[in-house]
């Protein structure tokens, strides 16, 4: 079953490219990925979606190939609202001259037929993005039997896995195509997670300051959003304007900007001059560059067993102190009347004490008398020790269940929501040593066991429920990320609470860019003093799913209100945009910036920059970050540029492509 949504614009002659792009999935990431491939950077795509629930009925509104049709139309719109040349066309209007629409292929699972209806065999790249990470596995399997020469782009979870996975198929790739140069190779094969690249954006909107940071070539960049100057102050640059945020950002009814905003949205990479102009708006400032330090221990996501704190209690601790005491104060009287050995006289004493020696018949008077001071003795201590003792098991026990939390917790997050996403924010938030109350529904939920791990309290229930948000104390907590996978959940949740404090932070995860900008308006509305983000994880990793689809890699991406922009590593060579230019030329306002430059020899240098290292004396940080504005790109030169989501899709344009192997 195939659809066809709006065609775009007529676009320049593009450089010949060897084959399509094809994207595999079932949810948002999807359908934004195949919007960011074709309306950004022009690619021929064709989408292959689960059907919906009955092929013979009506399109309905929740269905896979609806949601699509629909982002589509509203991207098409856009554009043409933003000054692209003509409008947009009806649904399944192809007559658009040399322009082919997107193809919406419906396939229950990624299957040989499937991928040769999408076009695998020619494809030039395929994005696997499921949200089961087997069929991602199985699908890329199966893609790599059927095109050993295709790019793969693959959305998945683990980690540790996801590095096993890509050796193996670039290992496959290289086996079945021995023709493929090194360059190739390394991008023959990618593997993602959406949960890993959205977390950073997300735990930041929890932090006062709004502090946003990349890390590149064992360096951190910080970019800070800062409010505008009071009468007659001039804004801090920092080392470079970023972004000007919306001119309605710090207006009650205003609404946060996004790609349909229009020029009262944010501007991303403005010059000097819209700088200076832009008098009473907010800015995101490149606030500084530092070392990034050696690597910290990782955070505790293991241990089995309680803590011995918790084990050997106090009570336990006092009781067996009180035995201890009484066993030598009645070990000294019995060396002293008796006469004994004190390892003898002791030995009775634990004997008499435990109920466990024969009864003094015959012996002195001192030593009866100690005997039944030892019994007596032994009745009253006794069931402190095995109280103790019980309440230690007890800790055992319960060391591997869920905390509650505790009283008089103050100034935490409350995080709603332990899927994927949740569980990556969860553990970075704890990395940034902040205090975190996690609620959660389904008992089973992926981030259960890690919130255990990291011994997080967990609320268990419906946090529409009543009760469930006060009991993760909401009344003192500092911000509250709602991140469940349901748009009216994370709102239900954000409106009471703050209903509850009105002044809480609140940051909430939703798909629907106007149902996004209608929960932003209502809110500042009702709370102009408090602070409010939307934010959308399909929106925030979809531009580095594209990139990699294009055989590149960015190093971070940041939410600015609701657009996005990357930081990438480029290399110089081929793009008519940068050689031969200086840094002042090169710079394309509202396009791109360069912002280092990598001054490592070109054989020495790592392939992804954003790899965690540490510079350190011997092995100095390659990048130079005070650029002369006269310096002049050379072709060997690799720098880092900070771009929109459409000036990197421009430069890679600009470049002649070739396809892997080609």
């Amino acid at each position: 079953m195939l659809g066809l949504v709006p065609p775009l614009p007529q676009q320049p002659q593009r450089s010949p490219f060897s084959g399509h792009m094809v994207v595999c999935g079932d949810d948002a990431l999807a359908r934004r990925l195949a919007v960011e491939l074709r309306y950004v950077y022009g690619e021929r795509v064709t989408l292959v979606l689960p059907p919906g629930r009955d092929a013979r009925a009506p399109e309905l509104p929740l269905t896979g190939r609806g949601l699509a049709s629909a982002l589509f139309g509203r991207m098409s719109s856009a554009m043409a609202r933003n000054g692209g040349s003509g409008g947009a066309d009806s649904l399944g209007d192809d007559t658009n001259a040399g322009v082919d629409p997107v193809r919406i292929l419906a396939a229950a699972e990624p299957s040989d037929e499937a991928f040769e209806e999408a076009g695998v065999a020619s494809a030039a790249a395929l994005a696997l993005v499921y949200d089961d990470d087997e069929r991602n596995i199985r699908a890329a399997l199966t893609a790599r039997r059927l095109n050993p020469r295709l790019r793969l782009v693959i959305r998945l979870y683990n980690r540790k896995l996801g590095q096993h996975l890509e050796t193996l198929l670039d290992q496959a790739a290289a086996v079945a195509a021995p023709g493929l140069d090194r360059a190739a190779l390394d991008a023959s094969t990618t593997v993602l997670s959406d949960a890993d690249t959205a977390a950073p954006a997300l735990a930041a909107t929890v932090l006062t300051g709004s502090s946003k940071v990349i890390q590149a070539e064992g360096l951190l960049l910080r970019a800070a959003e800062r409010t505008p100057p009071g009468g007659g102050q001039i804004a801090d640059p920092g080392l470079c304007t970023l972004a000007l945020l919306s001119s309605t950002t710090h207006d009650p009814a205003g609404t946060e900007g996004s790609d349909s905003s229009g020029d009262e949205g944010p501007r991303l990479l403005p010059d000097e001059r819209q700088v200076a102009a832009a008098t009473g708006r907010g800015t995101v400032v490149l606030e500084a560059v530092s070392q990034a330090g050696p690597p910290g221990p990782p955070p505790r996501m293991g241990g089995r067993g309680a803590p011995l704190g918790q084990v050997f209690s106090r009570r336990l601790r006092w009781s067996a102190l009180g035995v201890g005491l009484a066993v030598l104060g009645l070990a000294i009287a019995s060396t002293i009347t008796t006469g004994d050995d004190p390892l003898h006289a002791t030995y009775l004493t634990l004997l008499d004490l435990f109920a466990m020696g024969d009864p003094a018949i015959g012996d002195k008077t001192a030593r009866q008398i100690i005997q039944i001071l030892s019994g007596v003795a032994g009745l009253m201590l006794l069931p402190l020790l095995v109280a103790g003792v019980l309440e230690a098991f007890g800790s055992l026990r319960t060391a591997s269940s869920l905390r509650r939390p505790p009283r008089g917790l103050s100034g935490h997050v409350v995080l709603l929501g332990l899927g994927k996403i949740g569980t990556r924010v969860l553990v970075r938030l704890r990395e940034l040593g902040i205090p975190v109350v996690c609620v959660e529904e389904d008992p089973d939920a992926r981030g259960i066991p890690v919130a255990r791990r990291l011994h997080v309290p967990v609320v268990l229930g419906d946090v529409t429920q009543e009760g469930v948000l006060e009991a993760a104390k909401i009344q003192r907590s500092r911000a509250l990320l709602a991140l469940t996978s349901v748009d009216t959940t994370n709102l239900e949740a954000a409106l009471y609470a703050r209903s509850v404090k009105p002044d809480l932070r609140v940051a909430l995860r939703l798909y629907d860019d106007e149902f996004a900008t209608a929960v932003y308006r209502t809110l500042r509305t009702a709370h102009p003093q408090a602070v409010t983000r939307s934010r959308s994880v399909s929106h925030l990793a979809a531009p580095a799913f594209a990139v990699a689809m294009m055989g590149r890699q960015i190093l971070g991406a940041i939410p600015v209100e609701r657009k996005v922009m990357l930081f990438a590593a480029v290399e110089v060579a081929g793009h008519r945009q940068l050689e031969g230019h200086t840094v002042e030329q090169a710079f394309r306002a509202g396009a791109w910036r360069v912002l280092a430059l990598d001054a490592t020899p070109p054989g020495d240098r790592r392939p992804d920059l954003a790899a965690p290292t540490t510079a350190t004396p011997d092995h100095p940080s390659g990048l130079v970050w005070d650029l002369h504005p006269g310096y002049v790109l050379r072709p060997e030169d690799r720098v880092v540029i900070a771009a929109t989501r459409r000036g990197l899709a421009e430069l890679l344009r600009g470049r002649l492509r070739v396809a892997p192997g080609a």
